[in-house]
């Protein structure tokens, strides 16, 4: 009896690990699995913007310059100053132009004696007083002085504008490269630029062509002035594209009323090219092929996972735009994606 109250025991033994063996199997099976976290990818409307770097210039640029060699008798203003249109900016040597006015006035005085005399004539030979070649001889005496006297007052009008130089643009005088009593030679005097507006130019790709209008506003930032932000607007669009870098010039075009934008600044030129309709997911679902600039998101379908190769947009905040590889409801691992690979088994979880 007591024999079989033994063996009876041994059998419930061995069944109860058979059970639990059996339990423990089925549990290392399901371990197998890699677990991962989902999130859903969805699409929403995101700005299409871009960011452009560029030099700030100034709208007008003059050289200042006489049309002939002449020694310079006194520069009025220097780097830096702030010159009105018309106002005069420096004075050249008036010797030549001196012994001219001295010539035009003497030359119009014999124009006025010879007019005189012409008209003495012309009463005499409506009278009959002259021959007609007479008449004719005095008028073209006549012509000739007055021929005399333009080419003398073209000459001074010259020189008096060689002489005395103003500035045609309100502007700052921004390069001086003489000293009073230096000889002009080949090199500007002053140069003056107009700093209101000014101006960026940047090179847009080819595929944005048809969206860049003329008046598009541009948000403008500046290193020199941190977290502020300057309006501009598109003024100018290049009518080509460059073969070789397939972009086209854009001149952008800011109001600088208070001065503060200055040629020469670094600047960054924000362009919204409108709104478009992509798929949005979490920046944890984007992972980089070892070896290679591409990258890749784990989606989730009936228990297994696919490698799907995506092409980037914009990164907005801790979401990433997908222009192509993932569609709009799909489940995209967000975490566990170091023991994937494409046709895995996994088990979600929270």
């Amino acid at each position: 009896m007591k024999k079989n109250l033994l063996f009876i025991m041994a059998i419930i033994a061995g069944l109860a690990f058979t059970s639990c063996g059996n339990k423990d199997a089925k549990n290392a099976a399901a371990d197998e699995k890699p677990a991962v976290k989902v999130a859903k990818a969805v699409s929403q409307s995101i700005p299409q913007t871009e960011v452009f770097t560029a030099t700030v210039e100034s709208d007008v640029k003059n050289n200042i310059s006489p049309n002939s060699m002449m020694r310079i008798e006194r520069i009025l203003v220097d780097v830096g100053d702030f010159v009105r249109k018309g106002q005069v900016v420096a004075t050249l040597d008036a010797s030549n132009i001196n012994q001219v006015k001295l010539q035009l006035d003497n030359q119009k005085n014999i124009y006025a004696t010879q007019q005189v005399e012409f008209n003495r004539i012309a009463e005499l030979y409506k009278v009959g007083g002259v021959s007609k070649s007479d008449y004719d001889m005095a008028k073209v005496q006549l012509d000739g002085y007055k021929a005399q006297v333009d080419i003398l007052s073209t000459q001074y009008k010259q020189l008096s504008t060689n002489t005395r130089l103003v500035a045609p643009i309100s502007g700052y005088v921004t390069a001086r490269n003489y000293d009073n009593g230096d000889m002009y030679a080949s090199q500007p005097i002053l140069t003056i630029e107009q700093t209101n507006p000014v101006k960026l130019k940047i090179n847009i790709s080819e595929n944005f062509y048809k969206l860049v209008k003329r008046g598009m506003p541009v948000d403008i930032t500046l290193d020199a002035y941190e977290d502020e932000h300057f309006d501009g607007k598109v003024t100018i669009v290049a009518p080509m594209v460059d073969a070789t870098t397939h972009t086209f010039e854009t001149e952008i075009t800011i109001s600088n009323p208070a001065q503060k934008v200055r040629p020469g600044m670094f600047a960054r030129a924000t362009v919204n090219f409108g709104n478009q309709n992509n798929v949005i997911v979490p920046d944890q679902a984007v992972v980089k092929q070892v070896g290679s600039g591409d990258r890749y998101v784990y989606v989730y379908k009936n228990g297994k996972v696919s490698y799907n190769k995506v092409q980037l947009g914009r990164h907005l905040h801790d979401k990433y735009e997908i222009l192509d590889g993932v569609n709009d409801g799909d489940q995209v691992v967000t975490a566990g994606q170091t023991r994937l690979a494409n046709g895995v088994e996994v088990s979600v979880v929270k």
